[in-house]
């Protein structure tokens, strides 16, 4: 078979259902291709950093990988931001892209980026886990398989691979391989490493105080329900991260919510809490938000339990932290199955724990809460969140893009299933999230898809709202429209009148941008429109775009992370 076609018929061996692609000269011998592969939709993106982003959503909603398709040259160029927030938040993307041929390679062609030029492979190198152009079409079986499993190999991360034009034209004669299960499911775990934690449980005697951190490195549909199970054995209350929200239903009754940057008061009691004796933290990596600043309060007499795939990810400047290699997932399997004699320390511990967990349920879970009933106009965005919430399914999936928005949906917004609020938590690129829900619905056509971004993000990547409209993919955007850049203005209104107008927006028309795109427009000014707004979407499986006309003036729910930041070494 053609190059072409064993690329393609490659990731639907994988049970890749979708490719996000922008046509140019340099993949033309695809674009038939796609067509006698049936089994693969293609989804055409406005521009190539758009397609990426469609990509990413694509694997962080279905737990697989995502592919999107270029030129080289100013299509890699444009992808650079949105790979580059694949690898920080450890998002399996391949990037197949478009280059001349071999033997034209730095004759002057047009959109050479070939290593006989500038050598587009090296640009994205430092963004990816492998970022290869294939010489020689014998080396394309190969090659291709060797991406994928470099992209699924613990870590999780993007890679690139340029595919010259006479590898596209050659011919292969091979078939796909798809990939062994194990490798897609893998979560090992260094068994004699966890059982540490029985160690520092018996020595210290009575040890009640124990809590769970998950991060996003142990998300996985079986995490979720063996952490359940782990957590309801012991009666261990369970925390997670920005980015593994959801993990954990927070409307369990062990569920603390959020930890770190707009986390929830119960969060935020229980693990800076200097009675804590243990945390125990899954997949996480215990950055700038996921530690609230590196507090110096987050010191559990016993320390930290850290269970990760990968030990960069470890907290090599924290004291008194305790190294697993392995996968979340893993260590919530073993920690039900611990028979009773090595889990009494932890067994003994449930009564008070419960006491414990009771004691920090008194208090109210969520930051100024009136806010969420708020009639005021400009509407506040908690009020958004909050009508958004309970209008919408259980099992819709939030996308969240990066602005003051993030901060009120991290906080009001409750997530209940694994991979059910995604959003760029590490890079945070403005505009990620419109592109990454396209993706989202692509993966899980059976879950209503809602993204939050806001007029800034609208502007920098607004224009993909046409691509859902036109290959008929029902997104819900919502999109706070404060009129500003709302955390940079929330900062420079305290520097004066010429940084406050540097940071606002004009009050484009949202709803009347997505009509003229093919999309459903609606504009609401008054808090009580939001849910007649969202229940007719709803019943349009449409594309709708509704303009939320926010206070740009409503203070962010950050304030345990704000007073974290203020005490830090230096200023951000």
């Amino acid at each position: 078979m053609q190059g072409t076609d064993f690329i393609l018929r490659s990731l639907v061996a994988d049970d890749i259902g979708h490719l996000f692609l922008v046509p140019g000269g340099l993949v033309d011998p695809f674009m038939p291709a796609i067509g006698r592969v049936p089994e693969l939709t293609p989804v055409v993106a406005a521009q190539e950093g758009g397609a990426a982003y469609m990509a990413d959503g694509y694997a962080r909603a279905s737990g697989r990988f995502g592919a999107c398709l270029c030129i080289g040259g100013p299509g890699v160029t444009n992808t650079v931001t949105a790979l580059s927030a694949a690898l920080t938040d450890e998002s399996p993307v391949l990037l197949i892209t478009g280059e001349v041929a071999n033997y034209m390679e730095g004759l002057g062609l047009f959109q050479d980026a070939s290593a006989g030029t500038y050598d587009d492979s090296l640009i994205l190198a430092p963004v990816t886990g492998e970022s290869y152009s294939i010489p020689d079409i014998r080396l394309l079986p190969q090659k291709m398989r060797g991406a994928v499993k470099r992209m699924l190999d613990g870590v999780r991360i993007p890679v690139h691979l340029s595919i010259p034009r006479d590898v596209q034209t050659g011919e292969v004669d091979v078939a796909p391989v798809p990939l062994a299960a194990d490798l897609l499911d893998s979560e090992p775990l260094d068994s004699r490493a966890a059982a540490r934690m029985w160690t520092l449980l018996r020595d210290a005697g009575a040890a009640p105080r124990v809590a769970i951190l998950v991060g996003g490195g142990a998300i996985s549909d079986d995490t979720s329900r063996d952490l359940i199970k782990a957590a309801e054995r012991f009666a261990i209350p369970v925390a997670t991260t920005e980015h593994a929200k959801g993990i954990f239903p927070e409307d369990h009754p062990l569920s603390l919510g959020v930890f770190g940057y707009a986390g929830t008061r119960h969060a935020t009691d229980a693990i800076l809490n200097q009675e804590l004796d243990l945390l125990i933290v899954l997949g996480a990596t215990l950055n700038v938000r996921d530690s609230m600043y590196w507090s110096d309060r987050m010191r559990p007499k016993l320390g930290i339990l850290s269970v990760n795939i990968s030990a960069v990810h470890v907290d090599c400047h924290r004291p008194n932290e305790h190294f697993v290699r392995g996968h979340g997932g893993a260590f919530a399997r073993w920690l039900l199955a611990a028979d009773e004699t090595d889990a009494r320390p932890l067994a003994d511990g449930i009564a008070a724990r419960r006491a414990w967990l009771e004691a920090v349920r008194q208090e109210e879970r969520y930051y100024d809460i009136a806010n969420t009933t708020s009639d005021q106009q400009p509407i506040h965005p908690a009020r958004m969140l909050a009508d958004t919430r309970k209008t919408m399914p259980r099992d819709t999936i939030a996308i969240v893009d990066s602005g003051a928005h993030r901060a009120f949906a991290v906080h009001y917004w409750d997530s209940y299933g694994p991979r059910q609020f995604i959003t760029a938590s590490a890079l945070g690129p403005m505009g990620w999230g419109i592109g990454a829900g396209i993706g989202a619905k692509a993966a899980r056509p059976d879950s209503p898809v809602v993204v939050f971004t806001g007029d800034g993000c609208m502007q920098m990547h607004g224009i993909e709202v046409q691509s859902a409209a036109r290959f008929g993919l029902p997104v819900i955007y919502v999109v706070s429209n404060n009129q500003a850049l709302g955390n940079v203005w929330l900062r420079m209104r305290k520097l004066g009148a010429v940084p406050m107008e540097l940071t606002e927006t004009v009050d484009h028309d949202w709803a009347g941008f997505a009509r003229s795109l093919g999309a459903e427009g609606a504009t609401v000014r008054e808090a009580g429109e939001l849910v007649p707004a969202l229940e007719k979407a709803l019943a349009s499986n449409r594309t709708v775009v509704i303009d939320v006309k926010t206070d740009r003036a409503a203070g962010t729910p950050v304030e345990p992370y704000a007073e974290a930041k203020a005490a830090w070494s230096y200023h951000e």
